[in-house]
């Protein structure tokens, strides 16, 4: 072999080499986008970039949801764009890239079903997972099936048996055939928007004032405090009329700790909530924040809200009586940050503001209680009838004769 023809075959090795490359490399992309992994490995791949998730599309049937980060800030496509959890979707993230696989099987397509991995809208139908960067991009595509059980039920604290999913099976875009076992059920990943949302809300504290206002005024009714300590009072009693002190108690704390179940679009109009004839709950607070509350009319269990809240604050601190110059730094000092920290909280209740709220009907029952509820009538003891003339003079014959001196000769 003359030197011509050596390096002639160095270079033959060299292609079919690089070829070899290229065909291995092919492969094993193949292999990363079909999903087929070892038991053991992890089902998004190693190290996989969360950080670049920005949105996760979740669909099952024609029910979909959309989480998208926009400015930092996760929000809820289908509710207008309100904030999401965000600690509930870095928590799935986290726990997603983590996850490994126990078992795979290999199914014909006929047998998709039986796992609910079958494309589609049927009841057959899996949950379509698609993680996607802020480019739009598939990050990860993936279909959760159905729910793995063990084989033996726990005992159930409360007696008989339970019996929870520990896992599911799930098939990676792109793979047809091999069904993928996890460790986790994740139960979370439902198409459902209010699951998803914030559930950070206002509250109201140190109230002063609280006003109910019915569209029918004859239900409305006021109480008032003079201080933290005192009693409540019910406004307008008339004569006869007292608190009703087994109902007064359950209308002084509105507001303490609310929550809500869901968030309105514009798609619901007020005159189908009831927020075009509401009632309207007003609480001023010794903090000099007034919130107003309109209440739409009650659905099912839940009641329409929306809220909107002003503040008054002073602009100066009056000083205590008998104060101390060298007191007076402190106490300014006190009564500014103060200020501050109720400054801070009226622009975090603002910011509930302007959206309409669905909140479980046991927060506000109590609250929407109607005068009527709230007042006792007094009741007189009646006063004993005057005898007449007649049965005065009856009561006068029938009366027993006077005592007299037994028989006897008198000494």
């Amino acid at each position: 072999m003359n030197r011509k023809q050596f390096v002639i075959l160095l270079v033959l090795l060299a292609v079919l080499g690089g070829a070899g490359l290229l065909v291995q490399k092919h492969s094993n992309t193949a292999a990363t986008d079909t999903g087929v992994r070892d038991e053991g490995g992890k089902l998004l791949g190693d190290n996989f970039p969360i950080n670049d998730v920005a949105a996760i599309s979740i669909q099952q049937g024609t029910n979909a949801l959309n989480l998208v980060k926009e400015d930092d800030l996760w929000r809820v496509r289908e509710r207008n764009n309100y904030a999401a959890d965000f600690s509930k979707i870095s928590g799935f993230l986290v726990k997603a890239a983590d996850l490994k696989i126990l078992e795979t099987e290999q199914l014909a397509p006929a047998d998709l079903p039986r796992l609910q991995l079958a494309a589609g809208q049927g009841t057959d139908a899996g949950v379509l997972l698609t993680l996607k960067d802020k480019d739009g991009k598939t990050l990860k595509a993936l279909t959760l099936g159905k729910s793995h059980f063990p084989k033996q039920a726990q005992k159930s604290q409360f007696g008989g048996e339970e019996n929870y999913p520990d896992g599911r099976y799930v098939m990676l875009a792109g793979d047809s055939q091999d069904a993928l076992l996890l460790a986790d059920p994740m139960s979370e990943i439902e198409p459902k928007p209010e699951l998803w949302l914030n559930k950070d809300f206002f509250k109201v504290e140190r109230p002063k004032t609280i006003a109910v206002d019915y569209p029918d005024a004859t239900n409305s009714w006021r109480i008032s405090r003079v201080n933290e300590t005192g009693d409540w009072k019910l406004a307008g009693l008339k004569p006869g009329e007292t608190e009703n002190t087994t109902n007064l108690p359950s209308v002084t704390s509105p507001f303490v700790a609310p929550s809500f179940d869901d968030v309105l679009t514009p798609a619901n109009k007020p005159e189908e909530t009831g927020l075009d004839k509401p009632t309207t709950i007003t609480v001023d607070t010794f903090d000099d924040f007034t919130y107003t509350v309109k209440v739409g009319k009650k659905s099912g269990d839940g009641y329409p809200i929306t809220m909107m809240v002003v503040a008054n604050f002073p602009k100066e601190r009056i000083p205590a009586p008998g104060e101390k110059p060298e007191d007076k730094s402190k106490a300014d000092k006190a009564w500014q940050d103060r200020q501050k920290q109720l400054d801070d909280n009226l622009k975090k209740a603002q910011a509930y503001q302007n959206w309409v709220y669905v909140v479980p009907g046991w927060s506000l029952d109590s609250l929407l209680k109607n005068r009527a509820d709230l007042v006792t009538e007094k009741v007189e003891e009646p006063k004993p009838a005057a005898k007449s003339d007649a049965t005065a003079s009856k009561d006068s014959t029938n009366a027993p004769a006077a005592a007299t001196d037994p028989p006897g000769d008198k000494q």
